[in-house]
């Protein structure tokens, strides 16, 4: 005869198909806890059936950070070799309007204006900067046209070294109101100079708004090398790649605590024939990995900071006829790609459908960001 607690843990015993699909639903930082209570848990993303729902969960999810947005396509393009700045809106981003850059990446430096969007809009703000040396930047925010210069950095200048900044992310502190610049100041002997010169440390910086003004971090040491123009922001933290020789990880930044967190990437090793790139996906850190001169995708996404182990690979996506590389990412699961015949295109994940979305643009040249309107003041 079974005793009491059998019968009581018997009783709480809830059948596969119902567990899978209540776990389907849960964020992936809440469902890698999950693992240990059952074998069959813990080999959930080999079984089919639970990745074919746990994708249309993913990809269905209402994220209020894409309720009426557009997309922003800042675009380098032959012919005429200048940068172009446009809003895309609508189903198809059929609606197509076409906006002033602000002063002062109005105006044109030998033909072009070398301008980047760092990271995402954040409450309709922009931050533009000069992708040829990132020392001049400023926040803009289009619908209000009000324009705010980010002062000069705290890093040295000397005939006796080279002084080069790193933008790495723009974002919003809730806990202060206040919007922040995160940057690292490197120094190098110029070529041919005397590798006897002494000269200073590299150093990370952080920018207040409502300070208008640099400060160091002291208390962090940097990995050696940084992969640019892979900036994410999400929820008061930006994040970047990080490279050593031999490694990658995503750098995160939280903007509130002002806390530094390193999780090693889900690859196994790095190597030239390989690119990565790390986008936002339905509000959740994601990785665009494959092989170079390839056109399959596998994309995995993040489950907690810090942890390797938290990593899934959810989409392995293609072969793409003749696509060479990912330039943004929007609502409902797209991700934008430019062809190597310049041809800009989105992959919606939902139907595994590519459409060309009326543009071309030039090779590493070209992004994607998600904008909402907002009249609220810089300021």
């Amino acid at each position: 005869m079974a005793s009491t607690s059998e019968k009581k843990v018997s009783s709480y015993y809830i059948p596969d198909d119902i567990a899978f699909s209540i776990l389907s639903k849960l964020p992936i930082k809440s469902l890698k806890r999950f693992f240990c209570v059952r074998k069959s848990w813990s080999l959930l993303f080999e079984n089919p059936n639970f990745i074919y729902m746990f994708h249309n969960n993913f990809l269905s999810k209402s994220h209020s950070l894409y309720d009426d947005v557009s997309i922003i396509l800042n675009q380098f393009a032959s012919p005429d070799f200048h940068w172009n700045l446009y809003l895309l809106s609508g189903e198809k981003l059929e609606s197509k309007v076409k906006l002033d850059f602000p002063p002062p990446f109005h105006i044109q430096q030998n033909g072009v204006t070398l301008t980047r969007i760092l990271s995402s809009a954040i409450n309709g703000i922009l931050c533009i900067y000069d992708c040829d040396n990132h020392t001049k930047a400023i926040l803009w925010n289009p619908a209000t046209k009000e324009i705010k210069v980010i002062p000069p950095s705290l890093g040295e200048f000397s005939p006796e070294f080279r002084t080069v900044f790193t933008l790495h992310g723009f974002g919003y502190d809730h806990v202060s109101d206040d919007y922040k610049v995160i940057q690292h100041v490197s120094y190098f002997v110029f070529d041919g100079g005397p590798w006897d010169n002494v000269i200073p440390d590299p150093f990370w910086e952080i920018y207040s708004l409502k300070r208008n003004s640099w400060r160091k971090l002291e208390f962090f040491t940097q990995p050696r090398y940084y992969d640019i123009d892979t900036e994410v922001y999400l929820n008061g933290v930006c994040h970047w790649l990080g490279k050593t020789i031999d490694k990658t990880h995503v750098v995160s930044f939280d903007l509130c605590n002002e806390v530094f967190f390193f999780t090693p990437s889900p690859l196994e090793d790095v190597h030239d024939d390989f690119d990565v790139h790390l986008v936002g996906l339905n509000g959740n850190v994601a990785m665009i990995s494959n092989y170079k001169n390839t056109s399959s995708f596998h994309i995995s996404i993040l489950g907690e900071l810090g942890v390797k182990e938290s990593w899934i690979r959810l989409f392995d996506v293609g072969p793409l006829s003749s696509i060479d590389h990912p330039i943004g990412t929007g609502k409902k699961g797209n991700i934008f790609f430019r062809k190597e015949n310049d041809e800009l295109v989105c992959l919606d994940l939902t139907t595994g459908v590519i459409e060309e979305i009326g543009f071309k643009g030039e090779k590493l040249w070209c992004q994607m960001v998600v904008y909402k309107e907002n009249l609220r003041p810089i300021r």
